[in-house]
């Protein structure tokens, strides 16, 4: 998946992609959706599994970077505090965060019947972005069956485009919606994985950059729809690694992928909610421990530039492909957005 090697589009890559150029090609990571389209109603659930374990006793290391904070997602201030993710992490609609930490609390419960007992509570992660224009957002249809849905079909192999919680986003004027994609490293003579999944929502009409090329997509856009816009949405990306990082680590990976959001037309506007989320699988923190002192790997940060690099170029193809899978769509109160391809048959050609 992620761009096909005919796209046509030309991403500079120092980094090869992996087998599946996905998020999954991180060992042990694993997505799944849960896709509703009824009426008006066009969204859905995304669920990124970091592991195949128990992740509240097997924490996977993570770092968290806020580039711009209008969103509400739960589970963020755990991760800045203490470096951890103890569930899976849900994407899904503004309005669906309830819902969706509620499910993901029971989900857990189930696993663990330690927690609220002898041990503490379980802190969920679940990021949003809102997906009003095309979906009826009000009328709140994700129901925490879906988000079990999504959980219990994650899979090393997955669609992309307008499907699970990117079934309802608009990214630059265009359908937008779920992307992801790889790299592969090598790093003192192992290989290792970086991947990026992306939520995308973002951006203005008009706008768009793949590969420093310029698409004005407000031509797509209705007469009445076609008066200047601001950046404005969100986007949410979720970067997966075993690379052994530590979460002041992890945290400078994810605050890096501002410059793929640049790279593809982003200014990150003051409407914007754009959040990333950073972990690992090469460092783990257990629940309960006998020691004191755990021991952690880290990677020497003055060669960390070949794990940067790696990064946004992952995230900045996850967006892209995010685009080029998504579908032409029209949505609630007539609202319509185009599929990338789509667009490009109509308008490029002229």
């Amino acid at each position: 998946m992620g761009l096909p090697e005919n796209s046509g589009f030309d991403l500079y890559s120092r980094w090869q992609h992996g087998v599946r150029n996905l998020i999954s090609d991180v060992p042990g990571v694993k997505v799944g959706h849960a896709t509703i389209h009824e009426g008006d109603a066009h969204t859905g659930v995304t669920a990124v599994i970091p592991h195949e374990g128990n992740l509240f006793r097997d924490k996977v290391m993570a770092g968290v970077s806020v580039i711009n904070g209008f969103g509400k997602s739960t589970g963020l201030v755990q991760i800045e505090e203490l470096g951890t993710i103890e569930t899976p992490i849900i994407l899904t609609n503004t309005f669906g965060v309830g819902t969706a930490l509620n499910a993901l609390v029971k989900y857990m419960l189930e696993q663990n019947r330690d927690i609220g007992i002898l041990t503490g509570t379980v802190n969920g992660v679940v990021t949003e972005c809102n997906d009003g224009w095309l979906n009826d957002i009000r009328g709140m249809h994700v129901k925490e069956e879906h988000v079990r849905e999504a959980l219990e079909n994650a899979s090393e192999d997955f669609q992309e485009g307008a499907i699970g919680g990117g079934t309802g986003m608009v990214c630059q004027g265009l359908k937008g919606g779920i992307g992801s994609a790889s790299r592969i490293l090598e790093v003192d003579g192992q290989t290792y994985t970086i991947g990026a999944l992306v939520m995308s929502n973002f951006g203005a009409p008009g706008n768009l950059v793949i590969g420093g090329k310029h698409y004005d997509t407000g031509k797509c856009r209705a007469d009445s729809q076609k008066e200047r816009e601001p950046d404005k949405g969100s986007i949410i990306i979720v970067i997966a690694t075993d690379i052994p990082l530590c979460e002041r680590q992890l945290k400078r990976v994810a605050r890096r992928s501002m410059i793929s959001l640049g790279r593809t037309g982003s200014y990150c506007g003051n409407g914007s909610g754009d959040i990333a989320v950073a972990f690992t699988t090469g460092n783990r923190v257990e629940h309960y421990s006998k020691e004191n002192i755990l021991n952690m790997r880290t990677f020497y940060d003055a060669n960390m530039d070949m794990v940067f690099e790696a990064a946004v170029e992952a995230v900045e193809e996850a967006i892209v492909s995010s685009l080029y899978h998504g579908k032409t769509l029209t949505g609630i109160r007539g609202n319509k957005a185009m599929g990338f391809l789509e667009f490009l048959e109509k308008y490029e050609a002229e």
